[in-house]
């Protein structure tokens, strides 16, 4: 089995970034996207999922954090998409219900090759500090370029520190299982015979 990792730079007027990825190997990872919250998020995904993760990522921030945290999906996504190859032998689907204290998180996906997001969660607005509603921007973005269904859903939540938090995590553990190989490890996961 070929290995499943891949290194993916994308380089734009606006942002350069450059994402690493290893389904198979967990390594320390390094994250640095020169926006706080934003490397928070990842290093929970990173760890939570399991899989090997590197980001490094910047941009036009002087303007506002929109074009880094869109870019960063669309690079993540593509990174997953290289990295997963024909997908033989994936479980393919995954879910998990996670709790971040008053937070509670439902993710679950399917790695079918169609772009699809769901995403419901009620984040307050907040004046200073990170930009909640860009969460729902860089997922639109992975799941576009990575070509996954994915639906996220907040149960409960007050504090959007630990909602955002529930959400990344949740979606890490989804995404670890369904990337992971199937006892027989031969066919692809779809009576068409292609994902």
């Amino acid at each position: 089995m070929s290995q499943r990792k891949v290194k993916i730079v994308r380089q734009t007027k606006e942002t350069c970034i450059s994402v690493e990825i290893n389904l198979d190997k967990c390594f320390v990872s390094s994250v640095s996207t020169t926006i706080g919250f934003l490397d928070h998020m990842f290093e929970l995904f990173a760890m939570h999922s399991g899989i090997g993760f590197k980001i490094k990522a910047v941009g036009d921030t002087h303007i506002d954090e929109h074009h880094l945290v869109e870019d960063s999906g669309i690079t993540i996504g593509q990174a997953l998409k290289e990295a997963l190859g024909d997908k033989k032998g994936i479980i393919r689907y995954g879910h998990f219900l996670l709790p971040m204290d008053e937070a509670l998180s439902y993710v679950a996906l399917d790695l079918s090759g169609r772009s699809y997001l769901s995403y419901d969660v009620d984040i307050k607005f907040q004046k200073n500090g990170f930009n909640y509603d860009l969460i729902q921007e860089f997922f639109c973005a992975l799941v576009n370029n990575a070509g996954i269904t994915l639906h996220i859903k907040m149960i409960k939540g007050r504090n959007n520190h630990h909602i955002a938090e529930s959400v990344f995590k949740a979606f890490g553990h989804a995404l670890s299982r369904a990337t992971l190989y199937s006892k027989s490890k031969k066919s692809i996961p779809s009576t068409k015979g292609v994902l």
